[in-house]
């Protein structure tokens, strides 16, 4: 990666031409959003809501099925920089089924969403169990080669620092976090019902920094695992926290929607500015330096 920046899973990735935008706007690597293993169409909307202190959603994980996305991942080579493919199923083997197919493209990373907490037959369920989740992990890890794999945690786990090493103690390469807080529920007060057809939704966004900073400060005590750390990353400092938490790499998601696409440009030069005031020649030298 020519820089510690990733589009996270979820905004923009839907196609190649999307990813090469936001390629040229700086990120260092980029996420499709996540693929399962058929046709979902999702929730209706309304589906996200910006509201004072951060990002509501629940868009519910729409896809239009890993075979279909044949085309798509064939094109992955075409981006200039490395290339994460987000999957998720209802169930370890279903898992297996689009970590097989998707390996076969060879991206940079697959990452595992085990921890989606806007849906009711994927996601959580798994997240929040070592057992469940280690199991995941050991079960793709024979179907993938050599692709890394990189399990996406909830904070919504009693013990994520548990959860983290039992998905290490399983073979998984990397760990991603934090996915959403939640969920959550807003209510229109003139309507006297929930903003989300839905009802309730993901949080994201500045509101869930520190929990974001907190999970990455505990998996990085329990783990010898690369960790991309994600929630609430906006500006430079944000992304020298979370790397000083112990974070080898920054996702960047709901950023997009309050900076812009250039937000990965100026993530990095905010950085760079930071690191030169305060001595720092290279960003290796911020990873868990808040554990010294």
């Amino acid at each position: 990666m020519r820089n510690p920046t990733v589009l996270a899973s979820g905004f923009l990735g839907v196609n190649v031409e999307m990813l090469k935008r936001v390629v040229e706007e700086g990120a260092g690597a980029v996420t499709f959003k996540s693929i399962g293993p058929r046709v979902k169409s999702g929730h209706r909307n309304p589906t996200v809501l910006a509201y004072e202190w951060g990002m509501i959603n629940a868009v519910g994980l729409p896809s239009s099925g890993y075979k279909d996305m044949e085309g798509e991942l064939a094109r992955m080579k075409e981006l200039k920089a490395p290339v994460f493919v987000s999957i998720y199923g209802a169930s370890v083997e279903e898992f297996c089924d689009v970590a097989e197919a998707v390996a076969g493209y060879k991206p940079a990373v697959i990452e595992l969403n085990v921890s989606c907490p806007n849906t009711k037959a994927e996601g959580m369920v798994f997240g929040c169990s070592e057992k469940l989740t280690a199991e995941v992990v050991s079960a793709v890890k024979n179907v993938t080669g050599k692709v890394p794999v990189m399990p996406k945690l909830t904070p919504q786990a009693l013990n994520i620092a548990g959860v983290a090493k039992a998905c290490e103690e399983a073979g998984a390469d990397a760990i991603a976090a934090i996915n959403t807080v939640g969920p959550g529920m807003l209510i229109n007060i003139e309507a006297r019902k929930p903003v989300l057809d839905y009802k309730r939704g993901g949080i994201s966004g500045p509101a869930i920094r520190p929990i974001a900073v907190r999970c990455v400060y505990e998996i990085y005590e329990a783990v010898d695992l690369p960790i991309l750390g994600m929630g609430g990353v906006t500006e430079g400092r944000d992304a020298v926290e979370m790397m000083q938490a112990g974070a080898s790499a920054v996702g960047i998601g709901s950023g997009v929607y309050y900076r812009g696409i250039e937000v990965f440009n100026r993530v990095c030069e905010e950085m760079k500015v930071w690191m030169s005031e305060n001595g720092y020649k290279n960003v290796k030298e911020l990873v868990g330096a808040a554990h010294e």
